[in-house]
């Protein structure tokens, strides 16, 4: 008898060790405990090409960059008129900094590189699902077909919960983003994973899930990690329906009594030091403190205010400079973090 109870212990404890094994694990998502690093959000703040020094610079490759697109043709930002899919095959600026994903990726500073494409559809959420904007859909499939074997994270309708200032339709978002999806299926695309971000704010279970295109159409979820800090609520939610969940935008703020403070620049010693202590800890802490879910981040490393989008008093980012580089201590810090097995801060194509 007592050969039996101890056989079946050393069975259950195989059994537990071997579990990890037969687990299912979504498109592009790492092992239980490790976690992709990825940054962005634009040519200045990435670097790694000609007339532009960035993170690549500094801290090396890492898993992979963060670029914008859209499909809003005609549509105006900061003066500049949107063609529809601006910044993939040539420089676009529509405020938000530099884009031209064709001369970064052509970078030998870049090479190999996973990319996470946010894809705007602001003010043609209808049109995507009504099919008339097929065309854009199918030239952004060939690009990133065109692209392979990098891996595309697809932030379809990114933040689309950010109801000042994207404003989407529940319905009309939720048509869209299968669209893109079936269409994408029908092209036999395969280097891309489908992502799902809300903007991590206040969004309640029950609006969350009016936006949900459904656990067939999603690979990923996301969310992004400003002032607010983590988004219980997502991570919670992507545990639940067994998907692995992104931190697809990040970069540095203070807040204080539920009021997002007007200034944090690392180049100060003091604003840096308690970032460290506060901001970043508590990002690292997502990541290590769920590693079943949180399987990669994305770092914004931008003197935001050096863009037109982001200036002026009543713009939260107005006062951000969230560029590692420039502050010695943060440079130290970071790279040792980095150094961290958990942390996958090289292109996969290096690793396997």
């Amino acid at each position: 008898m007592k050969k039996l109870f101890y056989l079946a212990i050393v069975l259950c404890a195989i059994a537990c060790t071997n579990k990890k094994s037969s687990v299912n694990y979504a498109k592009f998502e790492p092992e239980d405990g490790k976690c992709l690093v990825f940054i962005g959000q634009d040519m200045e703040a990435i670097g790694g090409i000609e007339g532009k020094e960035g993170y690549v610079n500094f801290f090396g490759t890492p898993a992979g960059i963060t670029i914008y697109t859209n499909i809003r043709p005609g549509d105006v930002s900061y003066g500049y008129t949107y063609q529809g899919l601006d910044g993939l095959t040539s420089n676009a600026n529509w405020g938000a900094g530099n884009c031209f994903a064709d001369a970064q990726l052509a970078s030998p500073l870049l090479k190999d590189c996973d990319v996470a494409i946010g894809l705007e559809l602001v003010n043609h959420e209808e049109k995507v699902a009504s099919g008339e904007h097929d065309s854009y859909i199918i030239r952004l499939g060939e690009w990133i077909q065109n692209i392979a074997p990098r891996r595309v994270f697809l932030r379809i309708g990114y933040e689309f919960d950010g109801h000042a200032w994207n404003h989407y339709q529940p319905e009309a978002y939720i048509t869209a983003f299968r669209c893109i999806h079936t269409l994408f299926d029908s092209l036999n695309i395969s280097n891309v994973a489908y992502v799902w971000q809300s903007t991590g704010g206040n969004s309640s279970m029950d609006e969350l899930y009016q936006y949900y295109p459904g656990d067939e159409y999603v690979d990923w979820f996301a969310y992004s990690q400003f002032a607010q800090g983590r988004c219980q609520a997502m991570i919670d939610l992507a545990r639940k329906h067994g998907k692995p969940l992104f931190i697809a935008e990040s970069t540095p703020m203070f807040q204080e009594k539920g009021v997002v403070a007007s200034e944090l620049r690392l180049s100060n010693p003091e604003q840096a030091n308690r970032a460290w202590s506060t901001w970043y800890k508590e990002l690292f802490n997502t990541v290590e403190s769920n590693p079943d879910v949180v399987k990669a981040f994305s770092y914004i490393n931008a003197d935001w205010p050096s863009e037109a989008m982001w200036q002026g008093d009543t713009v939260i980012f107005s006062k951000i400079d969230a560029r590692l580089q420039i502050n010695p201590d943060i440079t130290v810090k970071w790279k040792e973090k980095m150094k961290m097995e958990r942390y996958i801060h090289e292109p996969i194509a290096h690793i396997e």
